[in-house]
């Protein structure tokens, strides 16, 4: 299968990219950044703006499905990453026909979220982490699903929970509309998606996905998820 995977050069877009490659795929690995990416065999850079629909009709051409894992930092200001590059890839896509498409979001973005046995998370580190340092972000996240829903693509809208990096993929767990759990690695996040793509179980629906082998760091996850810049 041959893959657009926007987002390539991101934390998750890394791990994407490689299990797609290493599953046999075909990958066109849509980056912002020049030279951040080399190509190798079955793989295929595309520099392009998520957010500029020409750009993003030129990378989407000739794919058999979509992989987004674009992302941004937290900000005070409005973010319109999420749902801008949703109306450009969506756009896209029913213009060439492709009609398979799973996009990361969050858990957040279910309302009755609420981690079973987590009372440090849910009374303390959601409220300010997620509902006030990432509100705008989260705001955006929303705003892209609600995009997406609307067409009729075969969407699969990805929630993870906490992202943390840990080298291997791991047993990880997945349910629809979110799971009940605080982190994903993002190792596991890639694989739920590429499983997903094979399997299809949540076709338009929402798909949570958690890892429960392994934690991290708390502090250290809110500083590098949140905080450090790029």
């Amino acid at each position: 299968m041959r893959i657009a995977v926007f987002g390539a050069n991101g934390p998750t877009g890394r791990h994407l990219t490689d299990q797609a490659l290493s599953a046999g795929h075909e990958v066109v690995a849509v980056t912002r950044r020049a030279g951040s990416l080399t190509e190798r065999p079955g793989l295929t850079v595309v520099v392009a703006d998520a957010t500029d629909p020409a750009a993003v009709d030129a990378a989407i051409a000739g794919t058999d499905a979509v992989l987004s894992a674009l992302g941004a930092r937290f900000s005070k200001e409005i973010i319109t990453t999420y749902s801008a590059s949703a109306t450009a890839i969506t756009g896209a896509m029913a213009r060439h026909g492709v009609k398979r498409l799973l996009a990361v979001s969050s858990s957040i973005a279910d309302p009755n979220w609420r981690p079973t046995g987590a009372h440090f998370f849910n009374h303390v580190l959601d409220p300010l982490v997620n509902r006030r340092l990432g509100r705008t972000l989260h705001e955006d996240m929303r705003r892209m699903e609600a995009v997406i829903r609307q067409t009729d693509l075969d969407w699969t809208l990805v929630r993870p929970s906490g992202l943390f990096e840990h080298p291997v993929v791991t047993d990880f767990h997945t349910a629809e509309t979110s799971a009940d759990g605080v982190f994903t690695a993002r190792a596991d996040l890639a694989a739920s998606m590429l499983r997903e793509l094979a399997e299809r179980r949540y076709v338009r629906a929402h798909m949570g996905v958690i890892t429960t082998a392994v934690k991290p760091n708390i502090a250290k996850l809110i500083w590098n998820e949140g905080v450090k810049k790029k």
